[in-house]
């Protein structure tokens, strides 16, 4: 089987195998979609575009130990790093003289002013309980498993309630993503737009993310994240 590489937000190595036996629970494949993130070694160069107003913010995503390490480069500068080995993972801010986990009541905010925010840098919802698993769909040609997790905090804290996932079943990874708000309403969308060639693997090139009016369903804004070709530790 060729070894593909599809993600939600970031490259990864594929970490499901012909001979691997395939996932039956939702919970089962998202567990797979977490352990893609947790085995990269790499290093990778790239930009977010705000489509309407052209403004880019270079980034650089450095991935070790179980760690992602994302470093915006325009002033003020700043670093906010992803570990992988707490359940759920833990989201930190790098600050003088320090790092400091970002709180629950940031995690809405946006990343540079971007259509990313503080939540989805941290993957919280991979993490949510008794996710459901709602069948399979196809994402431009590719058979996916479609996952439905669902905010577990019962004072309506984050800006998502619920979060659609289509899970590559070639890789493990994560094609497509919708998030909708506490009234059911779609506000965030991520597609994966352009893929790439690495030693053997299709790795992200380009991907759309766009952010949506829960009252009418009009797209509000659009960001494209552009990366490199990964280097390897």
């Amino acid at each position: 089987m060729k070894r593909l590489t599809f993600l939600c937000l970031f490259a990864f190595a594929s970490s499901l195998r012909a001979e691997d036996p395939q996932p039956k629970t939702a919970e089962q494949i998202l567990r797979i979609v977490r352990l893609s993130y947790a085995l990269q070694n790499h290093k990778m160069d790239g930009v977010l575009r705000d489509d309407a107003s052209g403004r880019v913010e270079p980034m650089e995503l450095n991935m070790e130990k179980q760690v992602m390490r994302f470093r915006f480069k325009n002033p003020p500068p700043e670093i906010v790093h992803l570990d992988l080995n707490t359940t759920p993972a833990t989201l930190y801010q790098v600050r003088p003289g320090g790092s400091s986990e970002v709180p629950a009541s940031q995690m809405d905010k946006k990343v540079r002013n971007m259509e990313l925010n503080y939540l989805d840098l941290s993957l919280g919802f991979l993490y949510w309980p008794r996710p459901q698993h709602l069948g399979e769909e196809r994402v431009t040609g590719q058979k996916c498993w479609k996952v439905r997790v669902t905010n577990p905090n019962l004072k309506r804290q984050g800006p998502y309630w619920t979060v659609d996932i289509w899970v590559h079943q070639g890789s493990g990874g994560a094609a497509k993503m919708e998030a909708y708000d506490w009234n059911s309403k779609l506000i965030k969308r991520f597609q994966v737009t352009k893929v790439q060639e690495v030693d053997g693997a299709t790795t992200l090139k380009e991907m759309k993310i766009e952010s949506f009016n829960p009252f009418d369903g009009a797209r509000k804004c659009r960001t494209y994240m552009t990366m490199e070709n990964p280097t390897k530790k």
